[in-house]
C-alpha cells in the first residue's frame, strides 16, 4: 500500500488516474482516497497542541470523479470524528481561506483536483492555517496513512456551504475599496467589457460573481460551465489553443480584457483589446510593475525560465529580479525566505501563471491575480490610460524556443545531471559562452552576440524523466546560431532523445 501512496504524490499534490480509459488504470480509487484523508486527520492531530474536534472543509472543482471522491472522504472524516464543511464546486486558493475566516477556521482543507491534466486525472491538494502542505508534509501524510487502522469515534457533523459566493464577495469587496471611484463605488467596472474564459473548470464563478457584480459587461464570456470532459480546450493558460480561444473571444466581442483561469482558478492569464496575449514573462511583468509602485525596491521571485528582457524591465523599475528554481512552491518558498532574512519580496511568481502575494497569505491565486489587475486598470481608465500601457517598455525576445529532450534510461536523474555537468564543462571551452553565475537550477550559458545574443538553460524535470531545454536571442538568427554549438554536444548521448530539436532554430 505505502509503495502505491507514494506514486501518487506529485510535489506538493496528490495525483493519479480516477477514471479508466484504454490506455489508462485507475490509481487512485475511493478507497485509496479514505486511507489518505485518514493519514491528514492523523498528521493534524499530530501537530495539535488540543483534543479539540478537527474541522475539515472539502471542495473540488469541476472533474467527472470529483463528486465520487468527495463523498469517499466526506464519509470518512466524519466517521473518524471530524466536522466537515463541504463546499461544493470551489477553487483551490478558496479552500485556503476556509482555515483563516473567523467563521471557518478550519484545522484543514482538502481541494479536489488536478489542475490542467486530462478529464480522466484527478487529485488532492491539502491546506492548514500556515498555507498549502509542503512535500514533506505530503510525504509524513502518507506514512501516517499506512501506519496504523482508521480509528472511529464519535461521528462528525456535515455541514453543506456555498462557500465560493463568500469567496467571490471577499474579491468584490477588495476591488470596491481599492479602486474606490468617484463615478460609482459599487460598480467600479461599469466602463468596461471584461470576458471570462473559464475553460469548464470551476473558474466561471469569476464572470457572475464578480465581474457582473461589479458592473462590467461580461457577455461573450465563454466555457463557464463545469465539464468535467473539458470540451473546448484544456483549462491551461500555458497551452497555445486556450489562448488561441480567449484571444479570439476578444477579439470578436470587443471586449476591454480577456481573462482565462485554469481548471482550480490558482493560475491564470489575460488578453488585452486589441489581441495581445499577456502571460508568462509579459504578466510577471504587469504584475510586477503594479507591485513596484506600491512596494518599491522589492525583489520580484520568478522561476529559471524568464527572459533577460523581464529582468531589465524589472531592474528599470527600481526592483530586484531574483530568478530560481521551476516549480510554483519553490519561488513561494524562496520569496518566504528572503522575508524571514529581512528582505522585501512581495511577489513570487512563476511563468506558468502561479502568482502569489504576500499580502494575500503568499497563496498562489488566479483570481487575486486578476482582481490585483483589474483594481489598477480601474485606477488607469480614470485617468485616461490603459492596462496595456504599463507593459509597453518590456522587451521581448526576438527568439526564443523551448523543447523537452527525453531521457531513455531508468535512472534518467543521474543520467541527467551527468549530461548537465558534462555541459558546464563544454560551455567553458567556446568563445563566447559563460555560466551564469547566479543560478539555481540546472545550468545556464549566457551567449554573447557574436555568438548567438542570448542563453541557453539546461535542466533536469521535478518529475518526469526529461532535460528542458529553454533557448533565447535577441539576434534574428540567434537560435540557430547557439544550436550549431549545442548540437554536437547533445548528440554524443545515445539515451537522450534529441529528435525534437529539429524543430527549432
Amino acid at each position: 500500500m505505502m509503495e502505491e501512496l507514494k506514486r501518487l504524490q506529485n510535489g506538493t499534490d496528490i495525483r493519479g488516474i480516477a477514471i479508466e480509459t484504454s490506455e489508462h488504470k485507475v490509481n487512485l480509487t475511493p478507497t485509496t482516497v479514505r486511507f489518505i484523508g485518514n493519514g491528514f486527520v492523523k498528521w493534524i492531530k499530530k501537530n495539535k497542541n488540543n483534543d479539540e474536534k478537527i474541522k475539515i472543509a472539502i471542495g473540488m472543482d469541476s472533474r467527472l470523479s470529483g463528486p465520487e471522491i468527495r463523498e469517499a472522504l466526506i464519509d470518512l472524516l466524519i466517521n473518524v470524528g471530524c466536522d466537515v464543511y463541504d463546499c461544493g464546486m470551489s477553487t483551490t486558493p478558496a479552500m485556503f481561506m476556509t482555515t483563516i475566516l473567523d467563521d471557518y477556521k478550519c484545522d484543514g482543507a482538502i481541494m479536489i483536483t488536478a489542475s490542467h491534466l486530462p478529464y480522466f486525472y484527478n487529485g488532492l491538494k491539502f491546506f492548514t492555517p500556515k498555507g498549502g502542505c509542503e512535500k514533506e508534509d505530503i510525504s509524513e501524510i502518507l506514512e501516517i496513512a499506512c501506519d496504523s487502522e482508521m480509528m472511529y469515534t464519535t461521528r462528525g457533523v456535515l455541514r453543506i456551504v456555498r462557500f465560493i459566493d463568500e469567496y467571490a464577495n471577499i474579491l468584490v469587496n477588495k476591488i470596491r475599496s481599492d479602486v474606490k471611484s468617484k463615478n460609482n463605488y459599487n460598480k467600479p467596472l461599469q466602463d468596461f467589457k471584461i470576458i471570462v474564459d473559464a475553460g469548464n473548470g470551476a473558474g466561471g464563478f469569476f464572470a457572475n460573481k464578480v465581474l457582473e457584480e461589479l458592473g462590467a459587461d461580461i457577455e461573450g464570456s465563454q466555457f463557464l460551465n463545469p465539464d468535467g470532459m473539458f470540451p473546448n480546450h484544456i483549462p491551461n493558460p500555458e497551452n497555445n489553443d486556450a489562448m488561441k480561444a480567449i484571444k479570439e473571444a476578444v477579439l470578436r466581442s470587443k471586449a476591454d480584457l480577456g481573462i482565462i483561469f485554469d481548471a482550480d482558478v490558482d493560475r491564470a492569464a489575460i488578453v488585452s483589446a486589441d489581441g495581445t496575449e499577456i502571460n508568462r514573462n509579459a504578466l510577471i511583468a504587469l504584475i510586477s510593475a503594479i507591485v513596484l509602485e506600491e512596494h518599491p525596491k522589492s525583489i520580484i521571485v520568478t522561476d529559471s525560465v524568464t527572459s533577460n528582457g523581464l529582468r531589465d524591465f524589472i531592474t528599470d523599475l527600481g526592483g530586484v529580479h531574483h530568478r530560481f528554481k521551476r516549480g510554483y512552491r519553490n519561488v513561494i518558498n524562496e520569496s518566504k525566505r528572503l522575508n524571514d532574512e529581512g528582505k522585501d519580496s512581495q511577489l513570487a511568481i512563476e511563468t506558468s501563471g502561479h502568482a502569489a502575494l504576500k499580502e494575500n497569505y503568499f497563496l498562489d491565486d488566479g483570481a487575486y491575480l486578476i482582481a490585483k489587475i483589474l483594481i489598477k486598470m480601474a485606477k488607469l481608465k480614470e485617468e485616461g490610460e490603459s492596462i496595456a500601457a504599463l507593459i509597453d517598455r518590456l522587451k521581448n525576445p526576438l527568439e526564443s524556443s523551448d523543447v523537452r529532450l527525453k531521457i531513455k534510461t531508468e535512472d534518467f536523474k543521474a543520467y541527467g545531471q551527468k549530461i548537465i555537468d558534462e555541459l558546464k564543462e563544454y560551455a567553458t571551452s567556446i568563445d563566447g559562452w559563460s555560466i551564469e553565475e547566479k543560478n539555481y537550477e540546472g545550468l545556464k550559458v549566457n551567449c554573447d552576440k557574436n555568438n548567438g545574443d542570448g542563453w541557453l538553460l539546461l535542466r533536469l524535470s521535478l518529475h518526469e524523466p526529461v532535460l528542458p531545454l529553454n533557448i533565447e536571442s535577441d539576434s534574428k538568427g540567434g537560435i540557430k546560431e547557439i544550436l550549431k554549438v549545442l548540437n554536437p554536444f547533445i548528440e554524443k548521448y545515445e539515451m537522450l532523445d534529441s529528435s525534437d530539436m529539429k524543430n527549432i532554430g
